[in-house]
């Protein structure tokens, strides 16, 4: 899981999401203690998570590049997905403006989904890479324009990347002033 922050307000909606993406290999215990050491902050640099991986004698590749927004006409579509032993387990963020909603994937059909109107931030992640942005917009956000908005997020996006390796330097940002139909998009993926 990297970092996907989305804002849906009454003039539009925006998302970011970073590029990286992080394959584990070897034994599953050595696999998630570097996973909860990694996603709970105590690693903090690229150079350390080599180090630690190493030393448990797992297997790292890290790539930048893996796209996580989209846009489907006037919606704004975030993914980020983990790994839970045999399985990928995905959650997406579907935007426009004056309404979002949030869904549960399994093999690219969604599960659950719960729909909101009205303003708000949502931010996908792990535990640090969430904890990071919600701070962010708690200390940075004043119900302002679309453009706060996007400062907040670039804001979260980089100070993420700067304290965590689980989020690239590079990140997309998408943005709409449309309203797409949330529920007719919703119900064609199930």
């Amino acid at each position: 899981m990297s970092l996907v922050i989305c804002f849906s307000g009454k003039k539009g909606a925006i998302i970011a999401g970073d590029t990286r993406e992080i394959l584990f290999g070897g034994d599953d215990d050595a696999v998630s203690a570097l996973e909860e050491e990694l996603y709970s902050g105590a690693i903090t640099t690229e150079g350390d998570l080599q180090e630690r991986a190493r030393s448990l004698g797992v297997t790292i590749v890290i790539r930048d590049g893996r796209e996580k927004v989209s846009r489907r006409g006037d919606i704004l579509i975030g993914e980020v997905g983990e790994r839970e032993r045999d399985r990928v387990r995905k959650r997406r963020v579907y935007a426009t403006a004056g309404s979002y909603a949030l869904a549960e994937v399994h093999n690219s059909r969604i599960i659950s989904a719960e729909r909101r109107a009205g303003a708000g931030f949502v931010v996908l992640g792990n535990e640090m890479t969430k904890r990071i942005a919600n701070q962010c917009i708690r200390d940075y956000w004043k119900a302002g324009t679309l453009d706060d908005a996007v400062r907040v997020i670039v804001m979260a996006m980089e100070t993420a990347s700067r304290v965590t390796p689980t989020v690239s330097k590079q990140y997309s940002l998408l943005q709409t002033r449309g309203r797409g139909d949330l529920l007719a998009l919703l119900e064609g993926e199930k």
